[in-house]
């Protein structure tokens, strides 16, 4: 009952906290982790400690696959060079990095300070998501982001494995050629797993019409993917991703608009409570670990900071040579997308979960040296990312002069929107000249569409809609659809439009109720 009630204490909090992020147009996830630091900071609260396994297999699956699901896989195949670049070398730079300067300013043991560099090596693909939804970005800059924190966790659970390996073991040492090969297992294992299930998972959802079996389908998809993987000694976050990436795309095609706009809703709910939770959950956190510090650990907050500005040098200079593939017109260096690409690049929950799973012995039955600063360490880089980089995220894209102005979305919007309607009044003239609809459910639809393309309102004409009618809307509605995603097929429109015109084109269909 006590876990209950603290879920159900931090469901409350995140819920208020939230209302005022959106009232104040402050990023959720910033705000609340200082809540969490608050609440953790007021006397008689009791200290919070969260299972790791809780957070990797309750809480990660579902928001994994629902960043996955956001990704363009059109932007993605243009930027898949550099994204793969900054999953295998950045992540070992930023390893190496920290590691060393925690030898140097925190004093810890260098096989620990190797674990800290493993744990806080990679980005993570929850914050990154939640912080960049209210970014407009360009396709590729946000992609490359976005699936940078996706993929990259292979690499980093391969790190973190053999630097905890070589901590815990007396006079352990590394077996190179053993690391690369469970970097291949994890990566392309997790990737065949999660290609199986979005195979298995397709056929299903092909043959459902029920919104309730659709809804619980969808919903036990991402704890499936990483179960099995995981079951399978791969990687569960990886097998996730492509689950994601693959049935996301194919989703118009799979089900109908009345149980996409359902799978939508449900969706949100789930993510907004576990985000909510999860991100109080590292506010929590922090003071809690602090406390069990031994003594002599007092300057963690400047090593902190320092670790923080090594990360962040670090993946300046990595990201600076590939901004050429992210804006390949200028054919120069950028420091405005490498900055904004840096400062984009959080980290998050899974640093959480990954330290909190590190053993308390060694082989030999010590305890482990340095444990307790690398948690704090872990954690308090955290908080300094999602509050710091958080809080000043918006700025830092507003300045670099990458954010797309909200004339350009809405004239593409305005574009798009004419095309399709265009696209629909061809088709309805067509069925005019073979006569294969009633007259008076063509000229019906003929107006309205006209009167889209002339930006005048609709006016009603006081009939009922019979059969005739809601089937050539319905047709109309296939056509404007088809000529949607050609669209953006032939990189006319963004993804943003491509979601917001599809959900426009459900509500409409759905409106119409079934033929």
């Amino acid at each position: 009952m006590h876990a209950v009630g603290i879920v159900l204490v931090l469901v409350v909090l995140a819920t208020s906290v939230a209302t005022f992020a959106r009232r104040w147009r402050i990023p959720a996830p910033s705000l609340l982790v200082l809540a969490g630091l608050g609440v953790a900071l007021v006397p008689g609260v009791p200290a919070l400690h969260v299972p790791p396994q809780i957070i990797g297999a309750v809480v990660l699956p579902p928001l994994l696959y629902s960043s996955a699901e956001e990704l363009s896989l059109r932007d993605l195949r243009t930027v898949w060079r550099p994204v793969t670049v900054l999953s295998f070398g950045l992540v070992f730079a930023s390893a190496a990095a920290v590691g060393f300067i925690a030898v140097a300013v925190a004093g810890l043991p260098p096989a620990m300070a190797f674990v800290l560099g493993a744990v806080l090596s990679s980005t993570d693909p929850v914050a990154v998501t939640a912080l960049g939804r209210r970014l407009a970005l360009p396709g590729r800059v946000q992609v490359l982001v976005q699936a940078e924190s996706l993929f990259n966790d292979a690499t980093s659970l391969v790190l973190f494995k053999v630097a905890v390996g070589v901590a815990v073991a007396v006079g352990g040492t590394v077996d190179l050629p053993a690391a690369g090969g469970e970097l291949v297992l994890l990566g392309g294992g997790g990737s065949l797993v999660g290609a199986a299930v979005a195979g298995v998972v397709w056929l299903l959802r092909r043959r459902t019409t029920d919104p309730v079996l659709e809804t619980v389908i969808a919903l036990v998809t991402p704890y499936a993917a990483y179960v099995l993987a995981e079951s399978a000694h791969t990687s569960g976050v990886t097998s996730v991703v492509v689950a994601g990436v693959l049935l996301g795309r194919s989703g118009h095609r799979l089900t109908d608009a009345r149980i996409r706009l359902q799978l939508h809703a449900v969706y949100a709910v789930v993510v907004f409570l576990l985000e909510s939770v999860v991100f109080s959950i590292v506010g929590l956190e922090l003071p809690t670990l602090v406390r069990e510090l031994p003594a002599g650990t007092g300057w963690w907050p400047l090593q902190s900071v320092a670790i923080a500005a090594v990360l962040i040098a670090v993946r300046v200079l990595w990201t600076l040579p590939l901004t050429r593939a992210v804006k390949p017109s200028r054919g120069r260096l950028s420091w405005r997308v490498a900055g904004v690409v840096t400062w984009a690049g959080t980290r998050g929950v899974m640093p959480l979960a990954a330290a909190l799973s590190i053993p308390l012995l060694t082989e030999g039955g010590k305890q482990l040296d340095g444990r307790p600063l690398v948690l704090v360490l872990t954690v308090s880089n955290v908080v300094l990312t999602l509050v710091v980089q958080g809080l000043t995220l918006a700025a830092v894209v507003n300045r670099s002069g990458l954010a797309l102005e909200p004339e350009h979305t809405a004239r593409e919007e305005a574009d798009a929107r004419d095309e399709l309607n265009r696209a629909a009044l061809d088709h309805v003239d067509g069925l005019a000249e073979l006569e294969a609809v009633p007259e008076t459910a063509v000229d019906r639809v003929r107006r309205a569409l006209t009167a889209r393309l002339d930006r005048t309102p609709e006016a009603p004409d006081g009939t009922t809609a019979d059969d005739a009618y809601r089937q050539l809307r319905h047709e109309v509605i296939a056509v404007q659809n088809d000529r949607l995603h050609r669209l953006y097929e032939e990189h006319r429109i963004s993804d943003t439009t491509l979601r917001l015109l599809q959900r426009d084109l459900d509500l409409e269909q759905a409106a119409l109720g079934r033929t």
